[in-house]
C-alpha cells in the first residue's frame, strides 16, 4: 500500500513519512498476510494452528483500531530512491527524521532508540545514525521512500559469515542452523532475507533489502522476474523446505511452518571472498512506501 507525497517540500515529505509509519505499524502488506493465511489453512498441529489464528485476529484488530500490530514497534529502516532529474531544495534527511518524531508521538509508537553504551532513551525514536536511511539514485523524476520497522527479537537472531569460495555447499547449512539456533526467539513463522556476495557490510544490507521483496508462494509454479534467476528460485525453495522440516513452528511451539518465505539478493564479490548474511524477520514483515512522481519538477522549498 503506497502513500502519496503531495509535493517536494519538507512538510509534505515529513507528513508522508509519518503516514507510512502508521501504515506499516498497523497493517501488513498483502503478500505477508496471504502467506500467514496459507500457513494457517494448511497447519496440521492444533496448537500451531491456534497460534496462527491468534496472529491473524491480532492483525485484524490492529487494522480496525489503527494501533500497532506489535508492542515492539522497532527501529526505523528507510530505503530511499531518488530520481536523478529531481531537484530537492530542502533537507530530505531532516524531513524523514521529523516524520519519525511526529509518528512516534501521534500514533503513538514505543520509543526504542537508546545510546548503545549508556542505554539512555532519546524518547522520540531518533538518535545518532537512526533512523537508518539508505539512498539509491534511479532514473527519472521520482522519489520513493520505503520504511521497514525492525524489532529486536528477530534482528538479534540475524547472522553474517565470511565464507571462502570453496564453501558454497555450506551456505544452506549455515542458514538452516541460524534458524535452528534462533528457535522461538524471533517469533516464528519467520521470513528470511538472505544476502550473498558483495562486501561484509554490503551482504548485510542485501539481506535486509531482500525482506522488501514480494513473498513467494511455495505452492505456486516457479516465479521469475528480471532480478531473480531460475537457480535462485530453486535455492530459495530448497532452503524454505529445509527450514520448515525443523519443526520449530509458530512461536516455537512446533508445527508445519517455521518460515513463511525465503528471499535472496546477491552481489558480485572478491574472488577470494564469499559473504553470506541472514536477516531474520518475524511474522510481522512490516513495510510501506510513499511515492512522488511528476513529469516536471520545479524544485522544492
Amino acid at each position: 500500500m503506497d502513500a502519496r507525497i503531495k509535493d517536494l517540500s519538507f512538510e509534505a515529505v515529513s507528513d508522508a513519512v509519518s503516514e507510512i509509519l502508521k501504515i506499516s505499524e498497523t497493517t501488513l502488506p498483502e503478500d505477508t498476510l496471504a502467506a500467514l493465511n496459507r500457513a494457517a489453512e494448511k497447519e496440521s498441529d492444533a496448537i500451531a494452528k491456534a497460534q496462527l489464528e491468534a496472529i491473524l485476529k491480532n492483525i485484524e484488530i490492529a487494522a480496525e483500531k489503527g494501533v500497532p500490530i506489535c508492542q515492539d514497534t522497532g527501529i526505523f529502516i528507510f530505503f530511499v530512491e531518488i530520481g536523478r532529474d529531481l531537484r530537492l531544495g530542502f533537507d530530505l534527511e531532516g524531513a524523514v527524521r521529523d516524520g519519525c518524531a511526529k509518528a512516534t508521538k501521534s500514533i503513538p509508537l514505543r520509543p526504542n532508540v537508546v545510546d548503545p553504551l549508556t542505554r539512555q532513551n532519546t524518547k522520540n525514536n531518533l538518535g545518532d545514525g537512526l533512523p537508518e536511511i539508505n539512498y539509491d539514485f534511479v532514473a527519472g523524476n521520482r522519489l520513493k521512500i520505503t520504511v521497514a520497522p525492525k524489532g529486536a527479537g528477530s534482528e538479534n537472531m540475524s547472522t553474517l559469515k565470511m565464507f571462502t569460495p570453496t564453501e558454497i555447499p555450506k551456505i544452506k547449512e549455515f542458514i538452516v542452523k541460524t534458524v535452528m539456533d534462533a528457535g522461538g526467539k524471533p517469533c516464528p513463522p519467520v521470513i528470511l532475507g538472505i544476502g550473498i556476495g558483495g562486501s561484509f557490510n554490503q551482504s548485510a544490507k542485501l539481506a535486509k533489502k531482500a525482506l522488501l521483496e514480494k513473498l513467494r508462494n511455495p505452492n505456486a509454479e516457479t516465479e521469475t522476474d528480471e532480478n531473480d534467476s531460475d537457480v535462485y528460485d530453486d535455492f530459495e525453495k530448497e532452503i524454505l523446505d529445509a527450514v520448515n522440516k525443523l519443526g520449530i513452528g509458530c512461536m516455537g511451539l512446533g508445527g508445519d511452518t517455521t518460515a513463511l518465505s525465503v528471499r535472496i539478493k546477491k552481489a558480485s564479490c572478491h574472488t577470494a571472498s564469499l559473504p553470506v548474511a541472514v536477516n531474520v524477520q518475524c511474522w510481522a514483515n512490516r513495510h510501506a512506501s510513499a511515492v512522488y512522481e511528476s513529469e516536471e519538477n520545479g524544485g522544492g522549498n
